[in-house]
């Protein structure tokens, strides 16, 4: 294999695991760093950051020791951090394996920076992988499974990547005359990371962008092909890349990938799969016209200080993004200034004048992009088929006399060691028959991606109603072992909260004209105040939505008994279903000090068995109480 595929091949597998450690590190830092948001936002991003602004001394490194030498043994401790992460130890060990697994990508890839001279091929293919592997995983990572098959993948991947990268050390070791490079290629890294991940090349948004055509809440069951926007975002991504472009249309990229960004920040959420395909297409477009071409630098420390660069680029706007649901400002326009400084450093690249070409020097390996695209079609479809809906629960014959329900923040389906726990979420969940979640998240690259909602609902077998809170992948649910009907949303007053809140009303059908209006909400305090103008409007919305029908209340609602938040539900005719077993504390998880999970019900509702059920699976308890339905 010559030295250019061996490089194209490296950069594309260690991207795959990069990006695997990148869908730890992430959510780590949040849960297990951050501590449920105890630990000051200013300490956390600093400690967030500071790994990529270390990596800045990876290109004197590479200069000092050698790309080979540092690239090999980079490679061994990223492998090693990547495998021990499998075995999900959670806690302090994992946050730490994370972020010595996150330096050793970033100095890796300086390192490989300093010796391929055009990153576009193995950058592209890197990317498309992984996002189809998440996507036949379902989102849900090989690293948080803990079972025989994530090994043995796990370390088949690692293995490929320290061969491919001890090969192309020793080719690499050979001189290449005038071997060019390409800075504005590697400088795009980070940002195609960010703008793949967040919206072009994501599954779990793609789930989300498909729910949103099934109604106002999302879709009352899992939708038919859900992950059919990949199918077609995956196979432009590759399209637009590799082919070629021409004078004329140089501009169609960055446009695209502007457009899609806004739709993404500002567009309402039906247009997410308009946004998913125009930053599928716009992405691509700009990395083909960055890579087109060798620039007047020879490969070295330049592209590795481009690479570490663009990553560090990378975090911080992540980190800007995301911490606007915690201090409160606005961040649609986060997207859409990367993806319009990714679409001006593509428009300065291109091929290089013919003075700064050598008669050696040949351009990038080519690749049959049709057949690739056709390929990562058929990959996305297959997954689309492979966690197509499922069977749902089958209904008791008739309407049931009781009905089992769980309130429970999930808290993006993080625990308190910072592990993604399904199996835990599962157990904490029981046998109900209708679940109200709060913190449920959708496809945010911060807590790595995944469609949390989708993965629990096929676990439960129960279909779901999504509503968005914060933004269209973040919000509250409803899932039901009946069917469902009435979907209604209505966005909260903020008063001052930095994250939003909405009232999720969806109405149970228990079969034989017996219904159950079923309300979701996670009330949103402004830091130390009560939420009682949220509680009046949620308790306004579902007396007007449950229209004289039994109605249930429920979700994380940050107030005690007694305050005048929870007192608006009581005024408003409502009853506390949890009474009996108070004090109920159920939070935190570990030392549960704080009533503030609540469900409420209507009077001809008798409530009986409430508990707050022992876990860590998230840092709330849930709450579960049986409800027995009023004689029809």
């Amino acid at each position: 294999m010559s030295q250019r595929r061996l490089g194209t091949t490296t950069l594309a597998l260690g991207l795959v695991v990069l990006t695997d450690v990148l869908r730890v590190f992430l959510p780590s830092v949040i849960t297990i760093f951050g501590q449920a948001a105890s630990t000051p936002a200013e300490l956390l991003g600093a400690f967030a950051v500071g790994w990529f602004v270390l990596a800045l001394a990876a290109p004197a490194l590479v200069a000092r020791v050698g790309p080979a030498t540092v690239g090999v043994t980079a490679v061994l401790v990223l492998g090693a951090a990547r495998l021990a992460l499998t075995a999900a130890p959670g806690g302090q060990a994992q946050l730490w394996l994370a972020s010595a697994g996150l330096l050793a990508g970033l100095v890796w890839l300086a390192a490989t920076a300093a010796r391929v001279g055009y990153p576009l091929p193995g950058l592209v293919l890197g990317l498309t992988a992984s996002a189809l592997v998440h996507a036949l995983l379902g989102t849900y990572d090989l690293v948080w499974w803990q079972r025989w098959p994530a090994w043995v993948a796990s370390v088949a991947v690692v293995a490929a990547l320290l061969a491919a990268e001890t090969a192309f050390g020793r080719a690499a070791a050979r001189p290449v005359h005038d071997q060019p490079s390409n800075r504005r290629g590697w400088l795009l890294v980070g940002p195609a990371l960010l703008l793949g991940g967040m919206v072009a090349l994501s599954p779990a948004v793609a789930t989300s962008a498909m729910s949103y055509w099934y109604g106002e809440a999302g879709t009352a069951a899992p939708p038919p092909f859900a992950l059919a926007p990949l199918g077609a975002a995956a196979p432009l991504f590759l399209l637009a890349a590799l082919t070629p472009s021409r004078p004329r249309w140089r501009p169609v990229p960055p446009v695209l990938l502007l457009a899609g960004a806004l739709l993404f920040g500002y567009g309402p959420p039906t247009l997410l799969t308009v946004a998913i395909l125009a930053s599928a297409a716009g992405l691509g477009g700009c990395l083909g016209l960055a890579g087109g071409g060798p620039s007047p630098q020879r490969t070295g420390a330049g592209p590795a200080y481009a690479a570490v660069g663009g990553m560090l680029g990378f975090a911080v706007a992540a980190l800007v993004y995301y911490a606007a649901y915690d201090l409160g400002y606005p961040n649609e326009w986060v997207p859409a200034v990367v993806a319009a400084l990714t679409g001006m450093v593509a428009m300065r690249g291109g091929a290089a004048p013919d003075r700064y070409r050598s008669p050696q020097a040949k351009p990038a390996p080519g690749l049959p992009r049709w057949r690739l695209a056709v390929l990562a079609g058929v990959v996305a479809l297959s997954a689309a088929w492979l966690h197509g809906p499922w069977l749902v629960a089958s209904n008791r014959s008739g309407p049931p006399e009781q009905v089992r329900l769980v309130a429970y923040n999930i808290r993006m389906g993080f625990g308190l060691d910072g592990r993604f726990d399904l199996t835990a979420l599962d157990r904490a969940v029981g046998r109900a028959d209708v679940v109200v979640l709060s913190e449920v998240d959708r496809g945010w690259l911060l807590n790595g991606g995944h469609d949390t909602l989708g993965l629990l609902a096929a676990r439960l077998g129960m279909p779901y109603v999504f509503a968005p809170a914060a933004d269209p992948l973040w919000g509250d649910a409803v899932l039901s072992r009946w069917p469902v009907q009435r979907a209604r949303t209505r966005a909260l007053p903020a008063v001052g909260a930095p994250t939003g809140a909405q009232a999720l009303g969806v109405t149970v059908d228990l079969s034989a004209g017996v219904r159950l209006a079923v309300v979701s909400t996670h009330l949103q305090p402004p830091p130390g105040t009560d939420p009682v103008v949220q509680a009046r409007a949620v308790a306004d919305f579902a007396t007007g939505y449950a229209d004289g029908a039994p109605l249930v209340v429920a979700g994380d609602l940050n107030t005690e008994p007694g305050d005048p938040a929870f007192t608006a539900f009581t005024s408003a005719g409502l009853v506390d279903a949890l009474a009996p077993a108070r004090p109920l504390p159920t939070s935190p998880a570990d030392d549960p000090r704080e009533q503030i999970d609540h469900v409420f019900v209507s009077p001809d509702l008798a409530a009986a068995d409430a508990v707050a059920v022992p876990g860590t699976a998230s840092d709330h308890l849930p709450v579960a109480v049986t409800l027995t339905l009023p004689d029809r």
